[in-house]
């Protein structure tokens, strides 16, 4: 487990890197622009918001613990992420297609983040957005033969893999400081959360997905696995015996 200071020292060097070459053409052939434009949209969209709710939150929470780099920690976190909307931006501009200004998706989890004061819930909504965002990102890559938005994509999974690690590892702190029966109340909200969460990213992004190659069943069992990798690693401080699968993701 990393520091704060060795966090805020990673995504310093981080976002110093040069991966993609915007030399090369963008374009998308009409069929590639049909499957994936309005997905690129609002994700873009969502990647670029200021980060305010978070940063209160994370200001709070850093107060309580003393811990004054987790907050700088978490301000080039969303410098970062900005970074990614930026990139997905130009690119838009790059094939003459708007940035749009407003989404169901981006509307709805931005009521919750405007809602959200905690660093728990915001900690827990950003590992599973995120988990989501690594599944579109794939299926974006592989839904176009353009190098240059698959730079971008692959630029975007590179820094993805520490952004949920980074969360983690401040979820599983503040999960370890509650009462036992507290975490066990706690693991089933998260749960039912993630699970609600990944279904309303497929409905807003399915016909995306289904162009990168994933179907439903593939998106579920990727969600599933990612959820045992991050989330669900907390069910054994708790003690709670293994549920099988089909009990909580059906079949």
């Amino acid at each position: 487990m990393k520091t704060s200071k060795q966090w805020f020292d990673y995504f310093q060097a981080n976002l110093q890197a040069k991966r993609i070459d915007w030399n090369q053409p963008a374009q998308l052939n009409n069929s590639e622009l049909a499957a994936v434009l309005k997905s690129l949209q609002a994700w873009q969209l969502g990647e670029t918001s200021d980060g305010s709710n978070l940063l209160r939150a994370g200001a709070k929470y850093a107060h309580k613990i003393d811990d004054v780099f987790y907050v700088q920690a978490l301000q080039l976190f969303i410098k970062e992420e900005q970074k990614h909307g930026n990139n997905l931006g130009v690119f838009l501009d790059m094939i003459g297609q708007p940035r749009i200004r407003k989404n169901w998706g981006d509307s709805l989890f931005r009521r919750i983040r405007h809602l959200n004061t905690s660093m728990e819930w915001w900690t827990l909504t950003v590992i599973t957005v995120e988990s989501a965002a690594q599944i579109f990102y794939q299926s974006l890559k592989d839904a176009t033969k353009n190098r240059l938005l698959k730079e971008i994509c692959t630029d975007i999974l590179i820094d993805e893999a520490p952004h949920i690690q980074f969360q983690l590892e401040r979820f599983r702190t503040i999960f370890q400081h509650k009462a036992i029966v507290v975490r066990m109340a706690s693991y089933q909200f998260y749960k039912v959360f993630y699970l609600a969460t990944a279904m309303v990213v497929w409905m807003a992004h399915k016909k995306l997905f289904k162009a990168g190659g994933n179907d439903f069943g593939r998106y579920w069992k990727k969600m599933r696995l990612k959820f045992e990798k991050t989330i669900g690693r907390l069910r054994h401080e708790i003690k709670e015996p293994v549920i099988p699968y089909h009990s909580i993701w059906g079949h």
